[in-house]
């Protein structure tokens, strides 16, 4: 069976390029998803894996679509591998099946993890340089109507932190967080 995985990063990028550029193939079975590629935990890639049995063939636009990870990429390649699965980019021109695509693979792999790895570099260097130009906040403080209530709660152990983050509808470290800002703007450390 021929098999297509189809991947762009967020909800907001169209997938149909991809979908067009696989559509001579003679796919068989789609799978898409909008979700980033160093999530290893993809829904739509697991019920792929999950699927394909020895002799099917899985059609991606490039490497880059199953992950940006060169551990990840290479773990999901063995195991279709292992399986009797071939794995066929179209951009890069490889099949898995031979020694020559197999060892593109993980060049290719790792200039893809080399390539995120420079984005989130550069990414940094933007905030910092802002930062120091004061034009870069941070995330905005979450404004919580009636956090001071259930921290009086809370403060004479009424309820647990547990309870008073259910409550409040945020998770622990979000609670202790605000806990945290209020005793230092409180003066009450």
């Amino acid at each position: 069976m021929r098999v297509a995985y189809v991947r762009v990063s967020t909800a907001e990028q169209n997938e149909a390029r991809q979908i067009e550029a696989l559509k001579s193939y003679n796919i068989e079975k789609w799978y898409t998803e909008k979700i980033s590629g160093k999530d290893t935990n993809r829904e739509q890639l697991k019920l792929m894996l999950d699927f394909v049995r020895e002799g099917d063939d899985i059609y991606v636009c490039d490497f880059s679509r199953l992950s940006r990870s060169v551990q990840d990429l290479l773990n999901i390649v063995e195991g279709l591998t292992q399986k009797g699965v071939k794995l066929v980019s179209i951009k890069e021109n490889l099949d898995t099946s031979t020694s020559t695509g197999k060892l593109m693979l993980t060049l290719l792999g790792a200039i893809a993890e080399f390539e995120r790895e420079n984005i989130l570099e550069r990414q940094r260097q933007g905030i910092e340089i802002a930062k120091c130009q004061g034009k870069y906040k941070g995330r905005k403080k979450m404004e919580i109507d009636n956090f001071d209530e259930i921290y009086d709660e809370w403060k004479k152990g009424s309820i647990t932190a547990s309870a008073a983050s259910k409550i409040l509808n945020i998770s622990r470290g979000t609670f202790y967080n605000k806990v945290h800002d209020k005793e230092s703007t409180d003066g009450n450390e």
